[in-house]
């Protein structure tokens, strides 16, 4: 098994990225992996570094592949960024690390996995590396898209640009059953509910509360029926999330304090006590405000998931009711969609699909979550 098997559905950037690393002279300082989500993106990129590292081009059983994929390479940096966006700060250290000379691969690589999420001054900061790029270092970002909105004009121009696709059912299956052990029936249902997301299959596949959670997602269209309704259900959908977020959160959390205490040197005794208290005090501000956007970014990540699953009903009621031959993104909810088709008007599930991706706009936007949803419900309730 190699590298290029954790790539799922994408035989034509797995031919282009494997004849790269196999050829030194064809290779370029960097890319940009564009797919939606759940195309694999920074899977890709991470395969694509081992087969660099790799003295087999991505064996998959060797030391540098095993290392890459992990995480634990010393010459591969992975940047995932936890809070809602990459600052300028974090860009320039990770940019001079990455200039230095390789410690036992052939390439330093730095993979930004949401390039889309670097701020305007850290995307400058890494134009400046992307223009003269430093000898052996391989600059590997991920992004929806090569729309402006997502990747700098400058940046992208500077990109050998690797476009992915949404994968099938039938190879998120496959993958799902050869590489997790998951049950075939379980990983056909998975992926057939996932809408082209792999990550989104295995967590359906193998936790139980996130299928719950689909499908109390999914009742909601059919169950709003006053503004009392779309108010309480609001709520319930926002407050899931934020549980969902600090479940994530609280043990992490704790464990950084509790690093952090011991680096600054908690306990100790001595003249420098009251200096490394005082640089304790900012180290913890510092890791607070990491610590409350990170939660902010998974409270978002738990309603964003939610709208997805809602957005999905809707398009499929748009599907039935115009009698297209298309595959369903929840055939799982069939009778729910028919009857829904029947209800409704094409005008009113359209407003309604509007209102869900309206919802996902403005929660982009720093709008609180308790109105966005609010007003999605209401929408959804008038139709």
């Amino acid at each position: 098994m190699t590298v290029w098997d954790e790539v799922v559905g994408q035989p034509s950037a797995v031919a282009e990225l494997s004849a790269a690393a196999e050829n030194p002279a064809a290779m370029t300082h960097a890319w940009l992996f564009t797919g939606p989500p759940g195309s694999g993106r920074s899977v890709a990129a991470r395969a694509f570094a081992a087969a660099l590292q790799c003295p087999f081009h991505g064996c998959g059983q060797c030391p540098s592949c095993h290392t890459v994929m992990t995480g634990t390479h010393s010459d591969v940096r992975e940047v995932v960024p936890e809070g809602l966006s990459i600052s300028v700060r974090s860009m320039r250290q990770l940019v001079h690390s990455a200039a230095r000379r390789p410690v036992s691969g052939r390439y330093q690589v730095l993979i930004i996995t949401d390039a889309d999420r670097l701020t305007e001054n850290a995307a400058n900061a890494l134009l400046k590396f992307i223009e003269e790029p430093p000898d052996q270092t391989i600059f590997l970002l991920c992004a929806p898209s090569d729309h402006p909105e997502d990747v700098q004009i400058t940046i992208r121009s500077r990109c050998r640009p690797v476009p992915l696709r949404t994968p099938s059912p039938g190879a998120i299956a496959d993958v799902l059953v050869r590489r997790d052990g998951i049950e075939p029936e379980t990983a056909r249902w998975a992926a057939s509910v996932a809408g082209g997301h792999v990550g989104r299959a295995r967590r359906l596949a193998r936790d139980a509360d996130a299928r719950t959670y689909r499908e109390t997602v999914l009742g909601l269209p059919m169950r709003v029926r006053g503004l009392g309704d779309a108010f309480a259900y609001a709520g319930e959908l926002v407050r899931n999330a934020k549980a969902e977020a600090t479940e994530l959160s609280e043990t992490r959390d704790a464990i950084e304090r509790e690093e952090l205490a011991v680096a600054m040197g908690a306990g100790g005794v001595g003249k420098g006590v009251a200096a490394a208290a005082r640089g304790a005090k900012a180290a913890e501000k510092d890791l607070e405000r990491q610590q409350k956007s990170r939660n902010t970014r998974n409270q978002r990540d738990a309603i964003d998931r939610a709208l997805v699953d809602l957005a999905g009903f809707f398009r499929d009621a748009l599907v039935v009711a115009s009698g297209a031959r298309v595959a369903l993104t929840n055939p799982d909810r069939d009778a729910d969609i028919r009857r829904a088709a029947a209800e409704w008007s094409p005008e009113s599930v359209l407003r309604r699909l509007e209102a869900v991706l309206t919802c996902r706009t403005a929660l982009d936007q720093n709008v609180k979550p308790e109105i966005a949803v609010e007003s999605m419900m209401t929408a959804l309730q008038r139709g």
